[in-house]
C-alpha cells in the first residue's frame, strides 16, 4: 500500500518520471512509499498528492524538466481540526483546484489557488465541512466552469445522500436539491453519532464514534452496547448513510442500542503509517485496541452498559469478531460473524490465485509463517467460546468462500454451541440486494434483542 510509481508514455514505451519499476529493484533495497494520488499537468509540471513529505499526505510539484525530484507544496488556510488525511486534489480551471480531506471520517473540501512559482496552495472557500455540508461524507462535486457554480452529493450519518448546488457566491448557502429520507421515521430519531475517540494500550490515538439512541425514542438508563467493527482491515467506518452498516446501526439505536464504532490501527482515513500498522499483526495490536475500548475506555461512558455488550463484523471485521468473542469471552453476550475468516490457512489457501502474493505480504506466508498464522486464527481458541454466535455468509462469496464458515459452524454444533446459520444462496461477499439486507438487518437485530437484553 502506498507504493505507486509515476510515468509517461513515449511512442508505446515507458519512461518513468518518479520511482522505479518492480523489475528494475534491487530486492535487498527501501524503496520510499510515494503514495501518489491524483495528479494534474500545470504550466510546467504535475501538481498531485503525495506522502513523500506527510505521512497524512500532502500536494507535491513536479517539475517536467527535473523528472525523479518531487518538491513539497505549502498548504494554507485550512479551517479543520482532527486526525485525517488529504484524500484528493481535483482540477477547476486555470490555477484553481479543490483539495478533499478525510478528518476523522467526515470530509471537507476547499477550493483555493496553486501559485507554481512560489510552489504553494492558497484555500479560499470552504466548500464542504461547515453549514448545512458538516459531519458526512462527499460522495461527488463537480465544478460548472459556465455558471462557477458546484453541484455536491453529500450524506450524513441520518441522511440519505442529497442534491447540493453550492452558488458561486462565497458568501451564498448551498441550495438543497433533494428531499430523501428514511419514510416513516422523523429525522431527530435518528442518531447523530458523537466522537469517541480515545488513547489506545500503547498511546495510539484511535478514532471512533458513538451512536446512542435518540432523546425522543424516550430510553433511559445505560443502553446495551454493540460494538461494530469494520472490514478490510484496511477500511473506514464514517458518517455515511449511503454504507451498508449505517442503516443497521440506525436500527439499532432505534431499539435502544448504544452502537461503538472504532477504527482500530489499519484503518485507513489516519495516514499511510497507521493503515500499515495493522500489516501482518492480524489479531495483534488491533485485538488489542478494542479489548482496551472494551475494558478501560468503554466502562468510563455512563451512558452505556459493557455488562451487555454484542461485537459484530463483516469480512475482516467477522475475523475480529471471531477473534474477540473466542479470545476474550468474558466481554460479549452475543457475537455476529459476517463472511469472516475462521482459520488463516484455509482462508488464504481460499483465496482466489491472484489475490495470494498480497496476502503473503500482508498477512502471512503459509509457506514460512504456518505457526504464526495459527496462532493468529480464530479456529485455534473456538473452543472458548461462551455466547451465542450468528454467522452470515454468502453461498457465492469468492473471497470468503462458504466453506470457511460452514467449518465453523459444523466444529460448533459438534460441541454443543448456541450457533445459528443464515447463508443468501445469491449473494457474494457482501449482502447487496434489498431483500437480502431487510432480512439481514432484522435478523440481526433480533439477535442481539434476544441476548443482550
Amino acid at each position: 500500500m502506498g507504493d505507486i510509481v509515476l510515468y509517461e508514455v513515449e511512442s508505446g514505451e515507458r519512461a518513468m518520471l518518479l520511482g522505479t519499476a518492480i523489475e528494475e529493484r534491487d530486492p535487498s533495497a527501501d524503496y520510499p512509499l510515494s503514495g501518489f494520488g491524483s495528479g494534474h499537468a500545470t504550466a510546467s509540471g504535475i501538481l498531485l498528492t503525495t506522502t513523500l513529505f506527510d505521512d497524512a499526505g500532502s500536494l507535491g510539484y513536479l517539475d517536467l524538466s527535473r523528472p525523479g525530484v518531487v518538491e513539497p507544496v505549502s498548504i494554507a488556510g485550512l479551517d479543520h481540526e482532527g486526525a485525517g488525511e488529504l484524500e484528493a486534489l481535483t482540477h477547476l480551471e486555470g490555477d484553481r483546484f479543490v483539495l478533499t480531506y478525510n478528518i476523522d471520517g467526515c470530509s471537507w473540501a476547499y477550493a483555493g489557488t496553486f501559485d507554481e512559482a512560489a510552489r504553494s496552495f492558497a484555500a479560499d472557500r470552504v466548500l464542504v465541512g461547515k453549514g448545512q455540508l458538516v459531519d458526512g461524507v462527499l460522495h461527488g462535486l463537480h465544478f460548472d466552469r459556465e455558471s462557477g457554480r458546484f453541484a455536491a452529493a453529500f450524506c450524513t450519518a441520518t441522511s440519505p445522500t442529497q442534491l447540493y448546488v453550492l452558488p458561486a457566491e462565497v458568501e451564498s448557502q448551498p441550495v438543497q436539491l433533494t428531499r430523501e429520507r428514511a419514510l416513516g421515521l422523523a429525522p431527530d430519531l435518528l442518531s447523530r453519532g458523537e466522537d469517541a475517540s480515545f488513547t489506545s494500550h500503547d498511546g495510539l490515538r484511535v478514532s471512533a464514534r458513538l451512536y446512542l439512541p435518540s432523546p425522543g425514542l424516550g430510553f433511559s438508563g445505560p443502553r446495551p452496547l454493540v460494538y461494530y467493527v469494520h472490514g478490510g482491515p484496511q477500511g473506514q467506518e464514517r458518517p455515511d448513510f449511503a454504507w451498508f452498516s449505517m442503516p443497521l446501526i440506525q436500527i439499532l439505536t432505534l431499539e435502544g442500542f448504544a452502537v461503538f464504532v472504532p477504527n482500530a490501527r489499519g484503518s485507513t482515513g489516519y495516514g499511510l503509517t497507521y493503515t500499515r500498522r495493522v500489516d501482518r499483526d492480524w489479531g495483534g495490536l488491533d485485538r488489542l485496541d478494542h479489548v482496551h475500548a472494551m475494558t478501560e475506555v468503554l466502562p468510563h461512558e455512563d451512558r452505556v452498559d459493557v455488562a451487555r455488550a454484542g461485537v459484530v463484523g463483516r469480512s475482516y471485521g467477522g475475523y475480529m469478531t471471531l477473534t474477540l468473542a473466542a479470545r476474550h469471552p468474558e466481554l460479549w453476550r452475543g457475537a455476529v460473524d459476517m463472511f469472516g475468516p475462521y482459520d488463516l490457512l484455509t482462508f488464504m489457501d481460499r483465496i482466489p490465485e491472484t489475490w495470494k502474493p498480497y496476502f503473503a505480504l500482508a498477512v502471512g506466508d503459509a509457506a514460512t509463517d504456518a505457526d504464526f498464522l495459527v496462532e493468529r486464527s480464530p479456529r485455534t481458541y473456538i473452543d472458548d467460546l461462551a455466547c451465542p454466535l450468528l454467522v452470515i455468509q454468502g453461498q457465492n462469496d469468492p473471497r470468503v468462500v462458504e466453506r470457511e464458515s460452514s467449518d465453523l459452524v459444523e466444529r460448533l454444533r459438534a460441541r454443543g454451541s448456541d450457533v445459528d446459520y443464515l447463508v443468501f444462496e445469491d449473494e457474494g461477499h457482501d449482502v447487496l440486494k434489498l431483500a437480502n439486507r431487510v432480512r439481514c438487518y432484522e435478523r440481526i437485530v433480533g439477535f442481539f434483542s434476544e441476548h443482550l437484553s
